[in-house]
């Protein structure tokens, strides 16, 4: 059927979030695993009805039907050639919990970490626990019987799972709630499948808990109830559609303490594993040395608290229900270990702190040591856990005989291993190669009586390998119960039954590297933009809910929830315009400048996606390639080109502003410059920093160890209050402040718009002017957060020179510098709420951690803002925009704001963020330096 019929059978079926185009397709040709496939068209159903509409229409034309949840499926196991169903959008409801019973009613989109938030304070808790927690849907846990870190204590999703509402091939809509109640039309020739095969499913089906692989047709022996509600969990979307879920809940421990043991490596620490399960952990993680020195490596020796002394390590969870029972099962369990070294840890935050290295565990391991790509596809095999340590011995072998690297990790406790690879997919036998040892390590795993998968369901990485694992009398049955369910081969077709080869729709075999006149360096891919943009995995970090998690990653996604508007979404159509099958048009492609119009470029990504993807470079690197030589935009000369305009306007910045006040002008200078006339235009200083900075030469400190003040335009044109507090402050600190003699620029606004060539220049200019004071081992203190990070970050990669090094590493924000001050104190603010504001440029780059210590030091009472404002220099101001500028500053600035006491301080070091309090919330908010100069009394 045309793409333009079935879209409009859809449409006649009352089915009205449908698209087939090319940015839409783009967006769902990938999960997070290494396979690409290109829909026919994509589907957000609103309500159950939708969804059984779409069947019958899928149905009707022979179209497949693939279900998607937030697309996490390391397997390839929610992408299709026809149309992709993904509830995540709409049919995303906690229906009911019911604290009597411990059930939670839910629709299949529904994220775990919203029913476990909603479950919280009933004292409840869903038991499996995915590290992607935050983002996977309960519908997608079902569809691979997902398992978690705690799985150890609570079982699989299948253990959890009170009942299954469906829709079958046929269109049916049944509820399954276990033995007894699951007779439906398919149920009679199910029994006489499954009482054909009794033999085979009794001698090769649920010989260990990890054993995921396959359909768990365990579950329908006579033994067992016949359960078919249990054993549609796993089947990976191939049986049935889900479209509700009944899921049991447990209690929430009281007390958790957390065991970490250091032994000499990972296998040791394998082989330790099953001897500790007798003390009922709830967790029982392995860790390596090798993805610990990553974490060091991107995100500084401090983002890892000290471990016991090893180069392998069990993070070992216990719980019971008083902190001195706990802490006594801890210490037997360190008793017991046999490691070299050990710690206890009870305190929350360092806990939370160590498993969140667990849980970016899958977007760590995208790179190997040496910074190569590495791809699942060998992503989560199991044995019996007593088994483990052998196992990880020969497959550090396997590895080794087919020049492949990874950093392993997983849930020791239940046998089960993730391993990202480094297949060598881009070479041209890269495939083959990937092919032949996935069948060499299927055999390997298959010998010790283990599972392909553990977890994460076989999909298209592992389903041709399950001749492995199963025999064919086997896969005969799974054959026939596809049959049964399913005979039109409708439900995710290529997955478990006639599966695609492994080898076949490979996303990273089909690209070429572009590395020719590129504006960045990508000093870290190699100097290839294919490379930087297939840094995404799609782990899915960017889909979570950032307000809630404390983090900034992606504030355009909070405020649409638009899978086009999160990194992955934009990772995806970039990725597809360099591979050029489906994006076509190059860096001028409609779809990718729509899918990166509403990035912001706070960088929030490039130090909270685990893969360390860059959209905000990327998106200058559009921006720069699409308009280089040719008319551009008028934001671009206005807003990108700012700092050259507020020097010709501070000429005479009176008769500016009272210019800019008649309402005419403004109304024209807004139109000109590319502004959304709901904007309000920001006022000229009177007088410049630097100006005061000449006039007040007199009253300089002369002695004391020199500090260069670098002042940025902000500072300078804008806000000279600011600098004035800061001079001040650093000189009541002991500082002898100086500011360089000519002014300089970071050209951020350039970099922003795209416009690259002259932001390198600009920049090379700045450096040149900083390095003689570099030189002299003099800091450079930045006050306007996104400039100092500029310096920081971003003229590395326009400039890649030792200079550019050497003044990056010089450079320092106030808290940085103060904090090093010996015997410096902050003055105190006991009593004072400041309500801050932590620019995104500053928590990507430079941390903002030092800011927070810093204040705490005061007495202050803090409150961090989690989020972006939503201005973000010229994103805000633009035309277009001023409605997401306005609803990402409703996830989190403006809430916080408003539930603030009235007396609150508002702390905000970016210009930005200060203009869109003052526009939004008719609240003034003040510079680190302003606060700590003069506090109130």
């Amino acid at each position: 059927m045309p793409t333009s019929d079935l879209l409009t059978a859809l449409h006649r079926a009352g089915v009205r979030d449908t698209s087939d185009t090319t940015l839409d397709r783009a967006l769902y040709s990938s999960d997070a695993s290494l396979y690409r496939v290109v829909p026919t068209a994509v589907v957000r159903p609103r309500h159950i009805d939708e969804v059984a509409a779409t069947l019958e229409v899928c149905r009707t034309a022979g179209v497949p039907l693939t279900c998607r949840g937030a697309g996490t499926s390391i397997a390839g196991n929610a992408v299709g050639t026809g149309v992709v169903l993904d509830f995540s959008r709409y049919l995303n409801r906690i229906q009911g919990i019911d604290t009597d019973s411990r059930q939670a009613a839910v629709q299949p989109g529904v994220v775990l970490s919203d029913l476990q938030r909603a479950a919280t304070p009933l004292g409840l808790r869903f038991g499996p626990d995915p590290s992607t927690h935050t983002r996977c849907t309960i519908g997608g846990m079902v569809g691979n019987n997902a398992c978690g870190s705690r799985a150890l204590a609570y079982g699989r999703t299948s253990d959890n799972v009170v009942a299954l509402d469906v829709l079958t091939a046929a269109g049916r809509r049944v509820r399954l709630a276990g033995p007894g109640s699951d007779e439906i039309p398919e149920t009679a020739e199910l029994r006489r499948i499954i009482d054909s095969g009794l033999a085979t499913i009794r001698t090769e089906f649920g010989r260990f808990g990890r054993q995921v692989s396959g359909y768990a047709l365990e579950h329908l022996l006579p033994e067992r109830g016949f359960d078919v509600r249990r054993a549609l969990v796993g089947s990976e979307g191939t049986l049935a559609v889900v479209v509700g879920a009944t899921v049991r809940l447990v209690e929430q421990p009281r007390h958790r303490v957390l065991v970490v043991l250091g032994y000499p490596d990972m296998a040791s620490a394998a082989d330790a594993s099953s001897g500790l399960l007798p003390h009922h952990p709830t967790a029982c993680e392995g860790l390596d040395s090798r993805i610990i020195d990553t974490v060091r490596a991107r995100h500084g020796a401090g983002s890892v608290p000290p471990l016991p002394r090893g180069a392998g390590w069990l993070f070992v969870e216990l719980v019971a229900d008083s902190a001195a029972a706990a802490l006594a099962a801890a210490n037997r369990v360190v008793a017991d270990a046999d490691a070299l070294d050990s710690m206890v840890v009870s305190d929350a935050g360092h806990a939370i702190t160590l498993w969140r290295i667990r849980e970016d565990g899958a977007g760590l391991a995208g790179r190997t040591p040496n910074g190569d790509p590495a791809h699942p596809g060998w992503e989560d095999s199991a044995v019996p856990p007593h088994r483990l340590g052998e196992y990880l011995r020969d497959l550090d072998r396997l590895l080794a005989e087919h020049g492949l690297t990874g950093m392993p990790y997983g849930h020791f406790g239940d046998g089960c291993v993730h391993l990202r690879l480094d297949f060598p997919l881009r070479q041209p036998e890269g495939t083959n190669l990937l092919r032949g040892f996935l069948f060499d390590a299927g055999r390997l795993v298959a010998g010790y009586g283990g599972s392909l998968s553990g977890e994460h369901g076989d999909g298209r990485a592992r389903g041709e390998l399950l001749p492995l694992m199963y025999s064919p009398a086997a896969l005969d049955l799974f054959r026939r119960v596809k049959a049964a369910f399913d005979p039109d081969d409708l439900l995710n077709p290529g997955v478990l039954v006639s599966p695609r080869p492994v080898d076949e729709d490979v996303r990273a075999s089909v690209v070429a590297p572009v590395r020719r006149a590129l504006g960045f360096s990508y000093r870290h891919d190699g100097g290839d933009f294919t490379t930087a943009v297939h840094r995404c995995s799609g782990v899915g970090k960017c889909r979570a809910d950032a307000i809630r998690t404390g983090g900034v990653m992606c504030p355009s996604y909070l405020a649409t929830s638009e899978e086009k508007d999160n990194t992955r979404g934009r990772a995806r159509v970039l990725q597809e315009m360099v591979n050029g099958s489906l994006v076509t048009g190059g860096w001028r492609a409609p779809e990718v400048h729509a899918a990166l119009d509403l990035c912001l470029a706070c960088k929030a990504c490039s130090s909270e996606c685990p893969a360390g993807v860059d959209m905000a470079t990327y998106k200058a690197e559009l921006l720069h390639q699409s308009y280089r030589r040719r008319i551009r935009p008028r934001s671009h000369y206005a807003l990108g080109q700012l700092p050259r305009w507020a020097r010709l306007a501070s000429l005479a910045p009176g008769v500016t502003n009272r210019a800019l006040s008649v309402p005419a002008v403004s109304r024209l200078a807004r139109f000109v410059a590319g502004m959304d006339q709901r904007r309000g235009l920001p006022r000229f200083a009177t007088g410049s920093f630097r100006r005061w900075w000449r006039a007040n030469a007199a009253d300089r400190r002369t002695d004391g160890p020199p500090v260069l003040l670098w002042v940025d335009t902000f500072t300078n044109r804008f806000s000279p209050e600011v600098g004035i507090s800061a001079v001040r402050l650093l000189e009541d600190a002991g500082f002898r402040v100086t500011v360089p003699r000519r002014a300089g620029c970071c050209a951020l606004t350039w970099i922003s718009t795209g416009q690259l060539d002259a932001a390198r220049r600009i920049l090379r200019r700045t450096v040149s002017g900083l390095l003689p004071a570099v030189k002299a081992d003099i800091p450079v203190v930045g006050l306007e957060p996104s400039c100092t990070a500029t310096l920081r970050s971003d003229s590395l990669d326009l400039l890649d020179t030792p200079d550019a090094r050497r003044v990056a590493a010089a450079t320092r924000t106030l808290s940085e510098l103060l904090s090093d001050v010996a015997g410096w104190q902050p003055p105190r603010l006991d009593g004072v709420s400041v309500v801050a504001q932590p620019h995104c440029h500053h928590s990507a780059v430079m941390g903002w951690d030092t800011d927070a210590a810093l204040l705490r030091r005061t007495g202050a009472q803090l409150t961090r803002v989690a989020g972006c404002c939503g201005l973000a220099g010229n994103f805000g101001v633009e035309q277009g925009h001023y409605e997401v500028s306005v609803a990402v500053a409703e996830t989190g600035l403006l809430p916080a704001v408003r539930s603030a006491p009235e007396d609150a301080l508002l702390l905000a070091d970016g210009f930005s963020c200060r203009t869109q309090l003052a526009d939004l919330a008719d609240r003034p908010a003040v510079h680190l330096a302003q606060l700590l100069t003069s506090p109130p009394r």
